[in-house]
Formats: C-alpha cells, structure tokens, sequence
C-alpha cells in the first residue's frame, strides 16, 4: 500500500529549496523539523504538517496534480473525512486532492484525483466521449446471448434509461471485459443485474489510453504532462 504522505528530502525538492541529496545532508544535520521535531531521514510530511528549514517555515506553494490510484476494494470515492473509509485519507497526499468521477466500494481499479479544478471539470462534462474499460466477474457461466444483449444495450428501471451500446468480450467462463463511453450510476452491476447475473469482481483498467498496466492494487502515481494531456 502506498505510504501516507510524502517523504521529507521530495518535499523540500518539490518546493524548490534543494535537490534530495541536499535535503538529506540538511536533515542530518538537524537543520529540518516536521511539526517542531527534529526530522528524521525519510520521514513523510502529511498534508497539515508544519515544514521548518532553520527555523523558517517551508511555505507550500499550490500546483496543479493529477494522481492515477489503483482503488482497491472497501474505499470510498468521496472527499468527505466523515467516511473512515474516504479515499483522501486513504491516499494521503499534502496538498488537498478530490476524486474525479467515482468505482463504487466494492469495486476496484483505476480512479483518478486531482486539484486541477479545470481538468476535472473538462473531464466531468465530456464523460461520454471517454472509454472506460472493465474487467467483470460474475456469478455463473455467460452466454452468448449475454454477451449480444449486454452490447446492445440493457434498460435499467431504477434509472428509467438504456444504456448506450458498448463492447462486450469473453474473457472466460465467467469474466468478460467490456468498455463504456457511459457512466451512469453503477452501471455494469445494474446491467448485469437485469439479465440475471451477480457481479462478484468489477475492476476498471483503463481510461482513454491511460492504463493501470503494473501499479499495484492500493498505490498510486503522478500522472506525467502527456499522460494529462492525452486525457482530452
């Protein structure tokens, strides 16, 4: 699982006071505290932490972030800290993030957050136009006519819509991956639902072409200026 926070010697890099190697010798030396405390070498400064470098304070400066977080299942993709299981503390990063878009609790795989107000809203507002792909488990064997029915699309009564067409594929017995370019309110389960099927697993694996490839399952990354960029 990823760490709380972010280390002490990256926290001083990031905020332009000296590289990590320099941050390392300044620690040693006992020229750096966390909250009043001396810091030790590769200590995680959390996001209310008070950062000293000889006993002036590191003024956090705000820039924008996107993170790639492998969701797993039991986290709840919302900001609010009344929810013990809220992805921000799950996460853990020092500046104030936000989720776009959500995976239901159960559900785990690829989320996105960010504190790009723009990016998320640019994201939010063309859902329709992004793909979103799944890998889906469920209860018993699927058929054919499964398959047919579930890319063609299903009418969900809760909703009073139906879902637009999509790709459905076999994956196995009782697994087929299918991509969406539609996000309505626990979709797969409704869909599967109707025609008589449990989802047991819903894992999301790609967004556009951004893709959770090797990042393990409770961890997250930094999304790199191109990777933003494609997102659009």
């Amino acid at each position: 699982m990823e760490e709380k926070g972010i280390r002490i010697n990256k926290f001083l890099s990031e905020y332009g006071l000296c590289s990590r190697r320099e941050a390392d010798r300044r620690i040693e030396a006992g020229r750096v505290t966390i909250d009043g405390v001396v810091a030790d070498t590769g200590q995680r400064v959390m996001p209310d932490s008070v950062v000293m470098v000889d006993g002036v304070e590191i003024e956090r400066k705000h820039t924008d972030v996107c993170i790639m977080l492998n969701k797993p299942p039991g986290i709840v993709c919302t900001a609010s800290k009344k929810d013990p299981d809220n992805i921000i503390d799950f996460v853990g990063y020092p500046e104030r993030i936000y989720p776009i878009g959500r995976l239901d609790k159960a559900s785990r795989g690829l989320i996105l957050l960010t504190n790009d107000g723009d990016l998320a809203n640019r994201l939010t507002k063309t859902s329709e136009s992004h793909e979103k792909e799944y890998e889906v488990t469920v209860d018993h064997d699927i058929t054919e006519d499964f398959i047919r029915r579930m890319s063609a699309g299903v009418y969900l009564p809760e909703l009073d819509r139906t879902t637009i067409k999509c790709r459905v594929s076999r994956l196995s017995d009782r697994s087929f991956s299918i991509v969406l370019i539609q996000g309505l309110n626990r979709q797969i389960r409704r869909m599967c639902h109707e025609l008589g099927y449990e989802v047991v697993d819903l894992y999301r694996t790609r967004i556009n072409d951004l893709r959770l490839e090797d990042l393990p399952e409770g961890t997250w990354r930094e999304l790199s200026v191109f990777e933003r960029i494609n997102l659009l």
